[in-house]
C-alpha cells in the first residue's frame, strides 16, 4: 500500500476516514461533507446511539448524497487534548484495516478533527504510519488464496495541512515500518526456513545498508570460550553462529550502546522437553535477536546519527544423543561456571556469553538486551507490558518513557540479593534455574552476573513479542517489539549528548 499527502478536499472518488472528536464534534471537512449530503453525516452519528467520538469508535456511511465517494468512516478520536501522535497512529492503522477488506483500490483519510497539542501535519505523518503498520500481512507461504481474500488496498492518501511536511515526516517513519515489517518477517518464518545460519545470513544483508556485519562460526565462538552458548547448541544439527553489527553514525568519540538479542531459532526445550501443546509457538523464541537485527536496520536505513553495535546469539535447542543434560556444567566466556538443572532455561545461557562478550569487546555506554525469556513474565504482566530488569535507574527511566511514547510499553520489575542467592550452586558458580517463585526475576539475576558496573537493562519480552489478536497497527502475530523502543530511545539518548 502506497500512502501519500494532499490537501484537504473532498475525494472525487473512493472511500475517506474523517475523524470525530468526543461528542461527535465534525472537523470542517465533515461539516463541509455533511452538508452537502443532506446531514447524512450527524443522522449516522445520532443513529448510531451509542457512537461518542472516543477512540476506536467507528461509523460507516454509505455512498453520501452530494459526493462521489463510495463511503465514509467516521473515526473517533476522542477530546482534542487527546488527540496524539498516539491517537493519529491508531486512527490510521484502524482506517487502512478497515477498508482494506472492502474491495476499495484508493481512500483517503482526512486528519480533520483539530488536536490542541500537535501540529496537523505531524499527526498526519503518524496517521500514515499507523496505516503502514497495520496493513503488515505475511503471505510467502499462501498458494491458493482468493482474490476477494485478499486486501484490496493499494492507495492512501492523508489529507492535511502542510502536506510537504508530513510527506518529509513520514519518509523517515516509513523506514522504521520497512524495519518492522523485516523484524515481524523473521519471526513469523517457519523453523525449517529461519534456523542459525539463515537468520545470520538475513542479518548480514544489512551490509548492503551501510551496517559492518561479522559472522562468527562455531570454531570461532568456541576459540572465544562460548561454552555456555555452545553448551545449548550442541543438540542440534545446526552449527549456532553470533552476529556482530555495528553501525556508527555519530562521533567516534561516543560510545556505542550495546543492544543484545537470544536467537534460539527453535526451543524444544532439549532433554527437558517442552510439552507437545504450543511447542510450534517457539519459532519465536528468537523474537529478541530479531528486535536487534531490526533496529540496526531501521538505524541504517534513516542515517541515525547514533552509535549501536547488536549482538545476537542464534542456536537451536534440540534434544539428540548430542544433547546439553540436566546436571551438566559449562564454562562461560567470562570464565564462570553453570550448572545446568533444566535445559529449558537456555536463552539465559546463551546471553551470558554474548553480554559478556559485548562489554568486553565494545566498552559501551549501556547494554540493552531483549529475550523472550521466561513464561513467568506472561503470569505477571499478561500481554500488555515486557518486564523491565535493570541496574540502573535512569537507563530504566529512559527506556520507560520511550516505550510510552512509542506504545511498547514497560513495566519494572524488582532485583536483589535475595533473589541472586536462589541461584547459588553447591558444586559450580552459579546453576540456571533458582525455585519455583520469581522465575522471571531469577532469569534477570542470572544475566546480571555477565555485565559487570556497565549500565544494563533486560527487557523480557516473552508476553509481547506475539500478538493473540489484531489491533489498530499490529495485526495478530509478530509484533516486532522492541523495535520503536529502541529506535527512540536512542534517538533521544545521542540527541542530549
Amino acid at each position: 500500500m502506497k500512502v501519500s499527502f494532499a490537501d484537504v478536499m473532498i475525494p472525487n472518488t473512493g472511500a475517506l476516514g474523517l475523524g470525530v472528536l468526543k461528542g461527535g464534534k465534525l472537523g470542517p471537512l465533515g461539516e463541509s461533507i455533511d452538508k452537502k449530503s443532506g446531514g447524512a453525516l450527524k443522522r449516522a452519528i445520532k443513529a448510531a446511539g451509542r457512537f461518542a467520538g472516543d477512540k476506536g469508535e467507528t461509523i460507516e456511511v454509505m455512498a453520501p448524497t452530494g459526493t462521489k465517494l463510495s463511503r465514509i468512516v467516521l473515526i473517533g478520536v476522542g477530546k482534542p487534548e487527546d488527540f496524539d501522535q498516539k491517537a493519529a497512529e491508531a486512527m490510521g492503522g484502524t482506517f487502512a484495516r478497515r477498508i482494506g477488506g472492502t474491495g476499495e483500490v484508493r481512500a483517503a483519510l482526512a486528519i480533520d478533527a483539530k488536536a490542541t497539542k500537535v501540529e496537523a501535519f505531524k499527526l498526519a505523518a503518524r496517521a500514515g504510519y499507523g496505516a503502514r503498520l497495520g496493513t503488515y500481512r505475511f503471505d510467502a507461504y499462501r498458494t491458493k488464496e482468493k482474490p476477494e481474500k485478499k486486501p484490496s488496498l493499494q492507495e492512501l492518501a492523508i489529507l492535511t495541512d502542510k502536506r510537504a511536511d508530513a510527506q518529509k515526516r513520514f519518509a523517515t517513519l516509513d523506514k522504521v515500518a520497512e524495519s518492522i515489517f523485516f523484524t515481524r518477517d523473521l519471526v513469523t518464518e517457519p523453523p525449517n526456513v529461519i534456523y542459525p545460519r539463515t537468520l545470520a545470513n538475513r542479518a548480514a544483508s544489512l551490509a548492503k545498508l551501510g551496517v559492518k556485519v561479522e559472522v562468527l562460526n562455531q570454531a570461532k565462538l568456541a576459540k572465544l570460550g562460548m561454552g555456555s552458548l555452545l553448551g545449548v547448541a550442541q543438540g542440534s544439527d545446526h552449527e549456532p553462529y553470533v552476529v556482530v553489527m555495528q553501525w556508527n553514525g555519530a562521533a567516534r568519540t561516543k560510545a556505542p550502546v550495546a543492544l543484545i538479542g537470544k536467537g534460539v531459532t527453535f526451543d524444544s526445550g532439549g532433554l527437558s522437553l517442552k510439552p507437545p501443546a504450543g511447542m510450534e509457538e517457539m519459532k519465536f523464541d528468537m523474537a529478541g535477536s530479531a528486535a536487534v537485527i531490526g533496529t540496526m536496520r531501521a538505524l541504517a536505513a534513516r542515517k541515525a546519527k547514533v552509535n549501536a553495535v547488536g549482538v545476537v546469539g542464534l542456536v537451536e535447542n534440540m534434544p539428540s544423543s548430542k544433547a546439553q543434560r540436566p546436571g551438566d556444567v559449562v564454562t562461560s566466556m567470562s570464565g564462570q561456571t553453570i550448572e545446568v538443572l533444566n535445559t529449558d532455561a537456555e536463552g539465559r545461557l546463551v546471553l551470558a556469553d554474548i553480554l559478556w562478550f559485548a562489554k568486553e569487546r565494545f566498552k559501551p555506554q549501556a547494554m540493552i538486551n531483549l529475550a523472550t525469556l521466561t513464561g513467568a513474565i506472561i503470569v505477571a504482566l499478561g500481554h500488555h507490558h515486557a518486564g523491565l530488569f535493570s541496574n540502573n535507574d535512569d537507563l530504566s527511566q529512559k527506556l520507560t518513557a520511550a516505550g510510552e511514547a512509542e506504545g511498547e510499553k514497560l513495566w519494572r520489575m524488582p532485583m536483589g540479593d535475595e533473589y541472586d542467592k536462589d541461584i547459588d550452586s553447591d558444586i559450580a558458580d552459579m546453576k540456571n534455574i533458582g525455585g519455583k517463585g520469581g522465575g522471571s526475576i531469577i532469569g534477570a539475576q542470572f544475566l546480571k552476573r555477565f555485565v559487570g558496573d556497565t549500565p544494563w537493562a533486560h527487557l523480557d519480552i516473552a508476553g509481547t513479542a506475539w500478538s493473540y489478536k489484531d489491533t489498530a497497527t499490529v495485526p495478530k502475530g509478530a509484533s516486532g517489539f522492541g523495535v520503536r523502543l529502541l529506535n527512540r530511545y536512542l534517538d533521544e539518548l545521542f540527541a542530549g549528548k
